[in-house]
């Protein structure tokens, strides 16, 4: 357990002889922290009749960032103060995280069981049934809660070393430092007219079972006639940025890049035009993920090697079948005719059509083992701003494959950030990118 002992408060004095950056650090925690909190718009969305209106019907259910922000900004100024992992070797602050990691996938397998217990009509009495595996659980949550700082501050150096070696700093220190925080994030209620798929509104949630959900969706469409789904986020850009708690280290590391960069690109075009329902949200999430993706593995091969999953072009390789063997279920190539289809469909006015379509396919995939509880206008609102070059989603969107083509081109994860930096619209995209070809 991290506790205050005597060689925590030596850490501290000894930070505090290195007075300039350790204020910097303080008030960078403090400064951004606020800054993103009350300008951010990755995270909120401007005040308008109809988002007002939504608004109330899930006001019970909001989620409160002020809370959340406040003690956030408690546990990075203890790290700042108290941290210890500048007096730790590189194993161990893998081993560390590594550990962390573990005890956060035994709490959940120890929830589950509870879980488990509490539903299955054979267990007479749950709470005499599970009462040690809650003591368990209970138990490991406090410790966790203890180690969690540290397990922090360790991957944002880990993180932050990949960046600054990647030309992402300033007298080898990133810019803006890297802040994050395990969390339980929030989830965010999308709508979307049903004529037409456009990411109209964003509201962040608390925790709701899937009753309340598909309860205050029904309500939403029933009396604003829209579509409307509330999806699960894995983070979100405030200032220490949210990173949904999970016990793998490579999802982590990939997220705490990708939300690093939503703070980056803040003071460029890209960041500052970000718009839920326009042109430069597409290109500035489809950015983040792609980033996300190629910096994370970079961490994963410097600090957890073992945890390196297969190159993408090894993975396909991998996945070839003999022509005797039925064909895996492409979800990518599905998905992709389904969003494709269903444009075409509402471009033409047929809006009952493409419903009754896109219910046909969730049952497809469904039968397939991939469980997609509503896809509706709103589903390909959100997921369609995330693309990755390849088939999904977006549909016939080139936004994806051609951010993929640029960064091909590109000599550097640097270089091709800043070109994408100024760019907050499909027509410059896809000038550049034809730029980039003809030039190689």
């Amino acid at each position: 357990m991290l506790i205050f002992s005597e060689a925590s408060v030596t850490a501290f004095f000894t930070l505090m002889g290195r007075t300039p950056r350790f204020i910097l650090r303080v008030f960078a925690v403090l400064g951004l922290s606020l800054f993103f909190l009350f300008g951010l718009r990755y995270s909120t969305v401007p005040l308008g009749d109809t988002w007002t209106a939504i608004s109330i019907l899930a006001r019970d259910h909001q989620f409160n960032y002020v809370t959340w922000e406040l003690n956030a900004i408690g546990v990075k100024l203890g790290q700042a103060m108290y941290g210890l992992h500048p007096y730790m070797n590189e194993a161990d602050r893998s081993q560390y995280v590594r550990e962390y990691m573990a005890d956060i996938g035994h709490a959940g397998y120890l929830e589950s069981q509870i879980s488990v217990m509490y539903s299955d009509p054979a267990v007479e009495n749950p709470d005499a049934a599970s009462a040690e595996l809650r003591s368990q659980r209970d138990k490991l949550r406090v410790d966790l809660e203890a180690r969690q700082p540290l397990a922090e501050s360790i991957l944002e150096g880990q993180v932050a070393s990949v960046l600054v070696d990647e030309r992402f700093g300033f007298g080898g220190q990133l810019l803006p430092p890297l802040s994050m925080h395990f969390t339980q994030v929030p989830t965010l209620l999308v709508v979307s007219p049903r004529d037409k798929i456009r990411f109209d509104v964003a509201i962040n949630l608390d925790s709701m079972t899937v009753d309340e959900q598909a309860a205050l969706e029904a309500q939403i469409d029933a009396q604003h006639d829209v579509a409307s789904l509330i999806v699960p986020l894995g983070g979100i850009a405030l200032y220490p940025s949210m990173i949904l708690e999970s016990p793998s280290i490579p999802y982590a590391v990939d997220v705490i890049a990708h939300e690093w960069l939503h703070h980056y690109l803040f003071v460029f075009p890209l960041g500052y035009t970000y718009d839920f329902a326009g042109e430069a949200r597409i290109i500035n999430e489809t950015t983040a993920s792609l980033f996300g993706q190629e910096v994370g593995r970079l961490v994963l091969k410097r600090y957890y090697p073992d945890l390196l999953p297969p190159a993408p072009s090894e993975d396909a390789a991998a996945r070839l079948v003999p022509d005797t063997v039925a064909p895996r279920f492409d979800f990518g190539a599905a998905m992709n005719e389904t969003r494709i289809t269903v444009d075409r469909l509402l471009l033409e006015g047929n809006v009952e059509a493409a419903e009754a379509y896109m219910e046909e396919r969730r049952e497809l995939f469904v039968a397939n083992g991939y469980v997609i509880r509503k896809l509706n206008q709103a589903f390909f609102a959100f997921y369609g701003g995330y693309q990755s070059g390849s088939p999904g989603e977006g549909g016939s969107d080139p936004i994806g494959p051609a951010i993929q083509g640029i960064r091909n081109a590109s000599l550097s994860i640097y270089e091709w950030i800043a070109t994408l930096r100024g760019i907050t619209t499909r027509e410059q995209l896809l000038a550049t990118r034809a730029r980039m070809v003809r030039e190689n």
